[in-house]
């Protein structure tokens, strides 16, 4: 069954409903260390021009993605075309201060003011708390902490709905297990290569958490094929990592199916996944999602893929960033 695009879901216990896709921006804020693609101002906003003219109606960006330029750029085209409207959801993540490393509450207020500077709103529908692998558990959900901060905000209507968005699963699941999320967003750990979020997936499910993944290509290994670009989770991928993407990709080919269409699908058709981010640079990439979100795939290509296996170190110390 193809998945439809148009369906929407509940963010979690939030009133805001989303659709399964959701559009990145961290490339938009030209990061070339992470993404190996330089974005000028220029191509940055056509894209998202592109993005909020069509039928997705999700978005994803982070006060730390190339130093603001992401929000910054999207608040330059949100101008334009009026404001978000009633029928778009944005999500930013509140940051550390990426000089200092600084994870405290008032540093949770200061990006939050930053953010809606930057994006020329005057409030956040949804708002992450983002990477929190960069502090402590204890110091995160410690009196006058980063959580804390965000549910006085939460409280104060400046922000909507609350999420908690990083790497390391345990740690996501010990925050999920203090309810104080509608939602989490977890990244790389989500794919035909890896599946090590399994756990957090269930979790949520049975919690009515919503769950965002982001980076079902692994970055791009999976969208651009393991011979253009073996990579992934932004860094170089291991050979035996390599090897079974090829392997998916001669089981594609032998159905006539792009692998891309059947990375992303992966994650779409799952029921305990809310919505999928898919990263953006170029305007034509917003219809090429469309159209890999709703490529046909045979029943049989499934567990053909299964037979590959998706076992995978997580060197969780790497810390990858959303």
């Amino acid at each position: 069954m193809l998945p439809d695009i148009q369906t929407r879901r509940p963010l979690g216990r939030t009133t805001f409903v989303v659709g399964p896709l959701c559009i990145g921006t961290a490339p938009l804020g030209d990061m070339p260390d992470a993404y190996s693609v330089r974005v000028s101002e220029a191509q940055a906003l056509v894209t998202l021009r592109a993005a909020f003219a069509s039928p997705i109606d999700f978005f994803d960006t982070s006060n730390n993605y190339g130093d603001g330029r992401a929000e910054r750029r999207i608040g330059i085209v949100l101008q334009e075309i009026g404001g978000l409207g009633a029928a778009r959801v944005l999500a930013t993540k509140a940051d550390r201060d990426m000089t200092t490393g600084d994870f405290s509450g008032d540093r949770m207020k200061r990006s939050i003011e930053e953010s809606l500077q930057r994006l020329g709103l005057d409030r956040l529908q949804f708002a992450y708390i983002h990477d929190p692998e960069h502090s402590t558990f204890e110091n995160i959900t410690s009196r006058g902490g980063a959580l804390e901060a965000m549910q006085d905000l939460q409280r104060q209507g400046v922000i909507g709905g609350l999420g908690i968005s990083g790497g390391p699963i345990d740690m996501l699941i010990r925050y999920v297990e203090t309810g104080a999320f509608d939602a989490v967003e977890t990244h790389n750990r989500f794919t035909l290569l890896n599946r090590s979020a399994q756990p957090l997936l269930d979790v949520c499910a049975a919690r009515g958490v919503a769950v965002i993944n982001a980076a079902p290509y692994g970055s791009g290994l999976l969208a651009k094929g393991p011979d253009a670009f073996a990579r992934y989770a932004y860094q170089d991928a291991p050979a035996p990592l390599v090897d079974r993407a090829r392997r998916l990709q001669t089981l594609c080919r032998e159905h006539d199916v792009p692998l891309a269409a059947a990375a992303l699908q992966f994650s779409m058709r799952d029921p305990r996944v809310t919505s999928t981010v898919i990263g953006m640079t170029r305007p034509e990439r917003v219809t090429q999602t469309i159209e890999l979100a709703t490529t046909p795939i045979p029943d049989a290509l499934w567990p053909a893929l299964e037979t590959v296996g998706h076992d995978m170190d997580d060197p969780e110390a790497n810390r990858w960033t959303t």
